[in-house]
């Protein structure tokens, strides 16, 4: 009795590489991520989905929407454990503004114990989206789920795990518009893929 979860990074933004989003309202895919959205949709289409879970923000729900639409899923739940990372007044400010902050820095090189301005940590993000996940291997049995969310989020999950420290989040990437697909079950959980692109 396994799980399979496709955990799934939203679709690309206007200057996705360029600028720290986390919970600003509004952030919508661009034209690109757009496309990345339907191919990303095409290839979800291939795999018996029985549930779409979303983190809350309208770049994940936009991505979310093409998947339901193509897998023919009437409803999406939307998740706060899904949820990008509380970066507080970090967000919206580039990645250059933020190399000059110390605390940034901090969060950077400490992700095993430091905070975002909101108090939130990478232990408090692993800690919401593998809850979530042991609930619905609990609840959808046998089932293939595609939980929406952010890299860090994803990350979080991969390190819990490969068990890894959660400042190894840096050793691997999770690219817009990707899946990294785990394997849930009685046994534990394994990784199958990892930041596929399509």
């Amino acid at each position: 009795m396994t799980t399979t979860f496709f955990l799934i990074r939203h679709a690309a933004y206007d200057d996705v590489d360029r600028y720290l989003a986390g919970r600003l309202e509004d952030v919508k895919l661009c034209r690109a991520g757009q496309e990345q959205a339907l191919r990303l949709a095409r290839r979800m289409a291939r795999e018996p989905i029985a549930a779409i879970l979303s983190s809350p923000r309208k770049r994940t729900l936009e991505t979310a929407k093409s998947i339901a639409v193509a897998c023919e899923l009437e409803q999406i739940s939307i998740r706060q454990e899904l949820d990008e990372i509380d970066y507080g007044a970090w967000s919206g400010k580039t990645f250059e503004e933020l190399k000059g902050d110390a605390a940034w820095r901090m969060w950077n090189d400490q992700r095993q114990n430091a905070r975002t301005p909101n108090g939130e940590t990478m232990q408090d993000t692993q800690q919401r989206v593998v809850g979530l996940m042991d609930a619905l291997r609990q609840q959808t049995p046998s089932c293939y789920v595609a939980l929406i969310s952010h890299a860090d989020v994803i990350k979080a999950a991969v390190c819990k795990v490969l068990g890894l420290q959660l400042g190894d989040c840096f050793r691997f990437d999770i690219e817009p518009a990707s899946i990294t697909t785990i394997v849930h079950g009685d046994w534990g959980s394994k990784l199958i893929r990892l930041n596929e692109i399509v």
